[in-house]
């Protein structure tokens, strides 16, 4: 075949290669980590982690309530709230580093940072409605206002084949896990870290359409030296 002819055909297969790759091969192709990620799902025993941001507006009696009636509930845990204040000057971040920890005696680990959010770790068995009541009474004191706003901090434990389920009561009360970890999420990440970026595949499959093409233009004569081969190997036999 003639270059200019065998250079057409290479494009031409090129082309189809990565667009079948893009248009049929590429969505199968993303939903390989969860495909893999199912086989953990079904495991008995395993457990994932979802890690919760929730208002404080939000009615946590009904969300805990809901939660642990729902089949494949294991535990929910408040961890921590968050109260985001104003930007702090030197003396202001100074003077709430200083009197944090006298608000409650159960603020034992807590955080100021320079954009004035306050960040408090929860004791075990103490709510974030406590810890909130606590610092809200000495704001309305001291500055004779209320906060506006805080976050709640939370860690829910489910089996691993109840996930979605759970995914969507949280979505029902507004809620969306901001992290999830356990044996089905670090698979989906892993098989995930190690499939090509989108653009790599397509370029993938146009090169096994190129590969095929070359096959296919070359094919008689792989047919002879296969031939050939054969022949000579068996007259060493022979021999």
């Amino acid at each position: 075949m003639p270059k200019k002819e065998l250079l057409l055909v290479l494009i031409i297969a090129f082309l189809i290669g990565a667009i079948g790759g893009a248009f049929f091969l590429e969505p199968i192709y993303e939903e390989l980590p969860s495909a893999v990620s199912l086989i953990e799902k079904n495991v008995p025993g395993n457990e994932e982690t979802l890690y919760l941001d929730l208002s404080s507006s939000i009615n946590m009696n009904e969300l805990k309530d809901e939660l642990s009636k729902t089949e494949g509930f294991i535990s929910f845990k408040e961890t921590g709230v968050t109260i985001p204040l104003w930007k702090f000057n030197d003396r202001e971040y100074k003077y709430f580093n200083d009197i944090l920890g006298n608000i409650d005696s159960h603020y034992k680990h807590y955080n100021v940072t320079k954009d004035g959010r306050l960040q408090i770790q929860l004791e075990d068995n103490y709510s974030s409605y406590e810890a909130l009541k606590s610092f809200s009474d000495w704001y309305k004191l001291v500055y004779g206002g209320s906060i506006s706003y805080a976050q709640v901090h939370a860690e829910l434990v489910v089996s691993s084949s109840s996930v979605e389920k759970f995914r969507d009561i949280l979505m029902e009360h507004g809620v969306v896990p901001s992290k999830m970890e356990g044996p089905v999420q670090n698979t989906y990440n892993q098989t995930n870290n190690t499939l090509l970026p989108n653009a790599y595949f397509v370029i993938a499959t146009g090169a096994v359409g190129v590969i095929v093409a070359i096959f296919g233009v070359y094919y008689e004569s792989f047919g002879i030296f296969s031939r050939r081969f054969n022949r000579s190997m068996r007259n060493k036999r022979k021999r």
